[in-house]
């Protein structure tokens, strides 16, 4: 009875060790990676959970990519529009300038030069392009607003527009070709500030959209670090634990040995 109490007790060590060990070695493993969920075994439940979190804030990631670029698609058409602003300005002006009795011909020409040259910019603009995206032919630019590839419409702008077109072929030559320019100038700067107003309602649109979508991944973020991230303090005490736990039953298995030895040695058994 006496040896097989030891033995009992020396199997319980054994047992207790084991499940130490293993503990400690979750607890090595958990510390060493940073993640709490060091094997599937952890928590399979949030495993499959961070696994899904994982994807779904690798497509927001592209999503806030794709709003970042057309961002930029707005701002440059917003930038050419702002130019071509300042260019009918100064047309407008020219135009007003050539219908001055007291001018010449030759300061008529002066004023066609500069008009012609500021016109030329405007209809050159009109070809521009963003990564090979035509900037200005009016067609509305599709943008993904979330991770499931859901998109809304950015509205176009079209240089083709007549009010821009009707500008080709004007002149400052005669007060009366002055005359009729200054009234299309007027039209076109109309229009100008009209296409300036999409572009600024289009970057409102866009730059809530991205705002609401860097708020989304970093609350997803957060809930993904919950389940994953091992928490450092509580981890860091556990492991103590667990390494206290197994000095403790290697020396009380050591003891048990020692027992066990002894009790053969009383008995006579080698």
């Amino acid at each position: 009875m006496f040896i097989s109490g030891i033995d009992t007790a020396t199997s319980y060590s054994l047992r207790m060790l084991a499940d130490s060990m293993h503990a400690l070695q979750r607890s090595v493993a958990r510390l060493s990676s940073g993640s709490r969920i060091a094997s599937i075994a952890d928590d399979p439940a949030g495993a499959a959970i961070s696994i899904k979190f994982d994807a779904e804030i690798s497509r927001i990631g592209a999503a806030r990519s794709n709003l970042s670029n057309a961002t930029s698609f707005v701002q440059t058409q917003d930038g050419y529009l702002e130019q071509i602003a300042e260019a009918l300005d100064r047309m407008s002006e020219l135009s007003v300038l050539a219908q001055d009795a007291t001018k010449s011909s030759s300061d008529r020409t002066t004023y066609n030069t500069e008009f012609g040259e500021l016109e030329d910019f405007i209809t050159a603009t009109g070809s521009k392009a963003f990564n090979g995206i035509s900037l200005f032919n009016g067609v509305a630019l599709n943008v993904t607003e979330d991770s499931d590839g859901n998109t809304f419409s950015v509205d176009g702008v079209n240089l083709g527009h007549v009010d821009y077109t009707t500008l080709a072929g004007l002149s400052t030559t005669t007060t009366s070709n002055a005359s009729t320019a200054a009234t299309a100038v007027v039209q076109a700067l109309d229009q100008v500030s009209s296409d300036r107003a999409t572009v600024g309602a289009n970057l409102a649109r866009l730059q809530h959209t991205a705002s609401a979508l860097l708020s989304y991944q970093e609350n997803m973020s957060g809930a993904l670090s919950l389940i994953k991230d091992v928490d450092i303090a509580f981890e860091s005490t556990y492991y103590a634990m667990q390494s206290l736990k197994v000095q403790t039953a290697t020396a009380i298995l050591a003891q048990s040995t020692t027992l066990s030895q002894s009790a053969l040695r009383l008995l006579g058994v080698s």
